[in-house]
């Protein structure tokens, strides 16, 4: 890769709408009443969306089609995934158990010799005795066969055995409890699943409880806690379905709904929220780059550029434990998007493509659609972090530089040539301001900002992916001037989507241990080491700056002295002439030095961040030490719920981080080093 051929952006991620569904089943004693009015309220609600998601299209943004998150369950799940498939919309399954044993439970066999049939799969439904559980199992089975499923099958067993027990011997109702219990669990955990991957939750539900895990009404209040919006449709009074935004809302469900053009037009903005870009704020009416664009306009810099490193520069001075490592060469060739599969996330991707059960597809995604993104974003920004800070730091030693300059020719000339040193200071001065002129005209400050985000969201992409986890809509973070990194990362990890996948625990087991262990390990080191570094770097400038004070004061002091000597007559007064020049030179370039200095540990706040890497390094010491100890477990005892609990840890480790690191840099805008 040369300067003369450089890198291509990827291809912005296209938008996507996702919705989930819960629902009662077919026998829920309001769903059974109003079976027509609930059917009538799902076809309208679909055709609502259907027109927004089209709406979204004609604004000129890249819509694909719309994908339906269903757990498969008899009822209202399967009512809906039937709905979605007669409209195109993409069905994607995370199920609960795996798909024959999640076809048993929702087919309600009443015989154990029904049960043990169709958990033999599609082909034991013709040995099923019961024509109603053959209709129901034939009818779900025809589901999963096209769906994308994501089945989390690892704790099949056990729930299989409860299961059967539950059948054979149903005069225990210790055994019909303990089967409730575990299988809503797993309900619950897929119910989490599909929550995190929507943007909107259809539900229908007759508003009686919440209490029951896994529940439809436990599973509405689960998503308005993770800020998802509900469409719920009242299965008493289906024509009356309505909007619940937060849990707060579940209080107020007897209140007057709105009317139906209200309604419908909430739904749309719903719609349009999720897929068209939201314009960035500017008091400039001149057009700029904004959202996607600031990543594809991007010239790819191939490499870091010595006039741009003052600020690495000044972090290796002044924090490298070695004489080498302070005067070491800076540059830096960014790894290009076609470059990254077979560089940096060449080992991740390899153990990736080891893991049990693995789609090759799903690599190849994660490839494309994260990977490639992230290296783009991080060689973008690690280029604006050099021109903003590196320029910032320059125009500090700039500052000193022309201080010392204009007042140069003190002791090396004379007032003749003083207009040689007025230019040099003229000169710095003018680059001080042009820079800063030019770096608030390019918002290098906010581009580097957000393309930051996106490559630091997108860095933890692939682990979350390859474990289906990910982060709610409502749970992303808000940056205060611009949306568009989160939206970006956002549709890059919803391209990719669930992997099709049967989870096992070999599966989270190896995944764990390879993938997420190694991960958490990485982050770990990093800032550890970079909460070394920082801190070094801080005390030392501190102590650079305190020693030029220290020098100044000795300098002044020194000439006071010769002066009081002359006074007294013990040594002549041309000693005391030519010195009053050279100390007075001292005395202003010391202490202007050490202000310099001050600015830049000032600017740099590398204590405030070497503080952030040591908590984050220390959280990170605590979710590591959590996966050793499920690591050391019997393989058994290994679950979804617990490494998927792990991964969502880091997650918002991360996401914490990138909180605190804007918190400290967002009023660090390029002005003039004063």
């Amino acid at each position: 890769m040369t300067d003369a051929t450089p890198a291509i952006a990827p291809s912005p991620p296209p938008a996507r709408l996702c919705v989930g569904v819960t629902g009662h089943r077919e026998d829920n004693p309001a769903f059974t009443a109003n079976r027509d009015g609930v059917l009538r309220a799902l076809d309208q609600v679909l055709d609502l969306i259907d027109a927004a998601v089209v709406a979204a299209r004609t604004s000129g943004e890249q819509v694909v089609a719309t994908r339906l998150h269903s757990l498969l369950a008899d009822g209202t799940d399967a009512l809906v995934a039937q709905g979605a498939l007669a409209r195109g919309w993409e069905l994607v399954a995370p199920l609960p158990f795996g798909v024959s044993l999640n076809v048993a439970i929702n087919a309600h066999p009443a015989t154990l010799e029904d049960a043990h049939a169709l958990l033999r799969g599609a082909a034991g439904v013709e040995n099923v005795a019961s024509a109603a559980v053959r209709e129901r199992a034939t009818r779900l089975f025809e589901l999963a066969a096209r769906a994308h499923r994501f089945e989390l099958a690892d704790r099949d067993a056990l729930i299989s055995r409860l299961y059967l027990d539950k059948l054979a011997y149903r005069e225990d109702p210790r055994g019909e409890a303990t089967f409730a219990a575990e299988s809503s669990l797993r309900v619950a955990l897929a119910g989490r699943v599909m929550i995190e991957q929507s943007d909107l939750l259809i539900a229908v539900w007759d508003g009686t409880t919440r209490a029951l895990v896994g529940g439809t009404g436990h599973t509405i209040q689960i998503a308005l806690e993770a800020g998802a919006p509900v469409l719920w449709i009242n299965a008493h009074a289906p024509d009356q379905w309505r909007i619940l935004r937060g849990p707060e809302s579940l209080v107020g469900l007897a209140t007057e709904p709105s009317t139906e053009a209200e309604r419908s037009a909430t739904v749309a903005q719903l719609v349009a929220r999720v897929l068209q870009p939201t314009a960035a704020a500017t008091k400039k009416k001149r057009a700029r780059p904004s959202g996607h664009e600031i990543l594809a306009h991007e010239t790819w810099p191939v490499r870091s550029r010595l006039p741009f490193h003052g600020y690495r520069r000044i972090e290796a001075m002044f924090g490298a434990e070695s004489l080498g490592g302070r005067f070491r060469n800076l540059v830096q060739t960014y790894e290009t998007p076609d470059a990254i599969a077979g560089g940096s996330a060449r080992a991740m991707l390899a153990q990736a493509r080891k893991l049990p059960g693995q789609e090759a597809s799903a690599i190849d995604r994660i490839e494309t659609a994260v990977l490639r993104r992230f290296a783009w974003a991080d060689g973008v920004s690690a280029w604006l972090s050099d021109v903003y800070r590196g320029g910032m730091t320059a125009s500090f030693l700039f500052a000193f530089l022309a201080i010392i300059g204009g007042i140069a020719y003190l002791p090396f000339s004379d007032s003749h040539h003083k207009w040689l040193f007025a230019s040099f200071e003229l000169l710095l001065l003018t680059g001080i301001l042009a820079f800063t002129i030019v770096g608030s005209r390019r918002r290098w400050h906010t581009r580097w900002f957000e393309t930051r985000r996106v490559a630091e969201y997108l860095r933890h992409g692939p682990i979350l992916s390859l474990l289906g986890v990910s982060r709610a809509p409502g749970r992303w973070p808000q940056g205060t001037e611009t949306s568009w990194p989160e939206r970006c990362a956002r549709n890059a990890l919803r391209e990719v989507g669930l992997p099709r996948l049967v989870v096992t625990q070999a599966f989270l087991r190896q995944a764990a241990r390879d993938l997420l262990l190694a991960h958490v390990r990485d982050q770990r080191e990093y800032h550890q080491g970079k909460a070394r570094r920082l801190s070094a770097v801080h005390h030392n400038l501190d102590h650079a700056a305190q020693g030029l004070f220290a020098l100044a004061i000795i300098s002044v002091a020194t000439y006071l002295f010769c002066k009081a000597g002359n006074t007294l007559g013990m040594w002549p007064a041309k000693i005391t002439d030519w010195t009053s020049y050279f100390f007075t030179f001292l005395g202003v370039l010391l202490p202007t030095l050490g202000a310099a200095l001050a600015g830049i540990r000032y600017f740099g706040d590398f204590e405030r961040f070497s503080a952030i890497s040591r908590v984050t390094a220390e959280k990170l010491q605590g979710i590591e030490t959590r996966i050793e100890q499920l690591l050391r477990a019997p393989e058994e005892a290994v679950d979804y719920g617990g490494v998927s609990d792990l991964a969502h840890a880091a997650d918002d480790v991360v996401v914490t981080e990138i909180e605190s690191w804007q918190a400290v840099f967002a009023g660090k805008h390029v002005t003039i080093p004063v």
